[in-house]
């Protein structure tokens, strides 16, 4: 499968940097393609153009920094800071990709810390923060469970 993205292949190289998201397609494609998630975030990004790739990227790069600056004044993981901020995160997949509910979320807050490159990538921004993100997703997904 190839990533259907509405983009020039100036538009991915100024979004994205080095990130081919093609590479990863099949893989993806064969962890989640049979999912109503899958169909409906690729529907979405096929339908993306240049300006929502650039919103969509700000935003969770937002969401990351200020994640990160709590992290780094040592404010727990597991407070209300945190997980509304993982709140935040998660609405933020369900705005622009799928509807991410709350053990979706948990989910991927897994894979940021088992999979070496989500961890690589999300640890740019701070070291450690893989670890945090899934700490703060898991303490906000228990709350929003009782």
């Amino acid at each position: 499968m190839s990533m259907e993205l509405n983009l020039t292949t100036e538009d991915r190289a100024e979004l994205f940097g080095d990130f081919r998201p093609e590479e990863y397609a099949a893989e993806a494609e064969e962890r989640w393609g049979g999912t109503d998630a899958w169909k409906e975030s690729a529907a979405r990004t096929k339908s993306m153009t240049k300006q929502d790739w650039a919103r969509f990227t700000a935003e969770a790069a937002d969401i990351s920094d200020r994640l990160a600056v709590l992290m780094r004044t040592g404010a727990p993981a597991t407070g209300e800071q945190a997980m509304s901020l993982a709140e935040e995160h998660r609405a933020h997949i369900t705005r622009w990709c799928y509807p991410c509910g709350y053990d979706i979320h948990r989910g991927l807050g897994e894979m940021y810390v088992a999979d070496p490159r989500f961890t690589a990538s999300i640890d740019r921004t701070a070291p450690g923060l893989a670890a945090y993100y899934r700490d703060a997703i898991l303490a906000n997904a228990t709350r929003n469970d009782s």
